[in-house]
């Protein structure tokens, strides 16, 4: 009798592209998220990330290419519980209380939770008995992680889930996530907040044009984009056009007498800084954060698209 084992990976991507007329919107996309992770979806506007996260979630068909959670469509994995989401797109039920909306989605989970326990994890126990069109953006959000986590689904897939938080907010969100991925399951959440991708995600993904132009940690990340942030204050004649001609530079700015620059070899660059024969104060040489790093990226992209 032959057995088949069980997929290890949660989310595979082959070869996805998915299109809106002239638009490409998924362009060649492949990837696999496994159990355990919490995953980081970045890229500006129009970068794919919501079509991304509509084909992973079976709202919309691919083009081309393979979609899969858990090894089945995402239809199947969505009807079995697997799933939970909190999505930007689509309203909440009004006229009714918040205590009811959370019965409904803990009724509708095929492995749901304790009403009150989901309350309590999404931080709304105090708002339970108020008017879902009474909310404020902060608390329409901490319901929707509510509904998208009132049962014990494997994957769950957040978009600009703290949107309208405040910080302490922020904090016990992702204090619930960390407890979520410690029991073995998978998030993925897309955000314009950096630092949380930052401070948050095991593994960062950068789209661009609807494709995937970074997939690692964010170390990793900020490593790929090559470059160094160097600034250091001057004394005496400042000759800024040398300066700019400093080599391996890839941004330059000047505020009074502080200079801060991006080079693609930092040691070459600061060599060369020396040999203008001008001696720099409060040198620092660091690397890139995240937000610069994505901004290295996506700008690559742009260049390579052209």
């Amino acid at each position: 009798m032959t057995t088949t084992a069980a997929p290890t990976s949660v989310v595979s991507f082959e070869n996805v592209h998915k299109s809106y007329g002239a638009v490409r919107a998924v362009s060649d996309l492949s990837l696999t998220l496994h159990p355990g992770e919490t995953v980081a979806l970045l890229g500006p506007n129009g970068a794919g990330k919501s079509s991304t996260l509509d084909l992973l979630l079976g709202l919309r068909p691919a083009d081309s290419g393979s979609v899969k959670l858990f090894g089945t469509t995402p239809q199947q994995a969505v009807a079995a519980g697997r799933v939970g989401a909190m999505l930007q797109s689509g309203g909440l039920m009004e006229e009714v209380k918040v205590r009811e909306l959370v019965q409904l989605a803990c009724a509708l989970h095929p492995k749901p939770y304790p009403v009150a326990d989901v309350l309590a994890r999404a931080g709304i126990g105090q708002i339970a008995d108020r008017m879902v069109n009474k909310l404020s953006g902060g608390q329409e959000q901490r319901v929707r992680f509510a509904l998208a986590t009132a049962g014990a689904s494997d994957l769950i897939v957040l978009d600009e889930p703290t949107t309208g938080m405040d910080v302490t907010s922020r904090q016990s969100f992702w204090a619930t996530m960390r407890e979520q991925t410690r029991q073995g399951r998978t998030v993925l959440f897309a955000t314009h907040y950096l630092e949380e991708a930052d401070a948050i995600a095991d593994r960062v993904l950068v789209l661009h044009g609807g494709r995937l132009l970074a997939d690692g940690t964010a170390a990793e990340i900020k490593a790929k984009a090559g470059a160094r942030r160097i600034s250091f204050d001057l004394e005496g004649p400042l000759d800024e056009a040398a300066l700019r001609r400093l080599p391996f530079l890839s941004t330059f700015s000047l505020s009074g007498r502080t200079v801060r620059m991006q080079s693609h070899d930092a040691d070459a660059t600061v060599h060369a800084l020396y040999g203008l024969g001008v001696y720099p104060r409060n040198l620092e040489v660091a690397g890139l954060g995240l937000e610069q790093a994505f901004v290295a990226i996506t700008e690559a992209g742009e260049a390579k698209a052209l």
